[in-house]
């Protein structure tokens, strides 16, 4: 196994929390899991359809090839999703960064504007 490294634990923690907000908040009537975030780093409770996709956005992340000089993956000149992933990816980081910024997570200001 590979290990995983800071900046890829802290970007699967936060596409974590972004998704877990997103699912929590839209997919209120589907039936919930805990799914386990890789390298001990948590548990989120989704819906089938958010747990496929964060396990799909996970495996991108982790074969990411800029690791060296990652950029935030929308300044990113290699985009690692397909084209419905990023769509829903887009869809996911607007909605979860605005709903934290209002909670009163002003740290994600910076991730949500840069």
């Amino acid at each position: 196994m590979e290990t995983i490294t800071t900046l890829q634990k802290k970007d699967i923690k936060l596409i974590g929390k972004f998704v877990e907000v997103y699912c929590t908040r839209k997919h209120r009537k589907a039936e919930h899991a805990p799914f386990a975030l890789p390298a001990g780093l948590g548990e989120r409770k989704l819906c089938p359809e958010c747990t496929s996709f964060l396990s799909y956005a996970i495996a991108r992340r982790l074969k990411c090839p800029l690791e060296a000089e990652k950029p935030s993956c929308k300044h990113c000149r290699t985009h690692c999703y397909a084209k419905p992933q990023l769509a829903k990816v887009k869809e996911i980081m607007a909605y979860s960064g605005r709903t934290l910024m209002m909670r009163g997570r002003l740290d994600y200001i910076w991730h949500y504007f840069f």
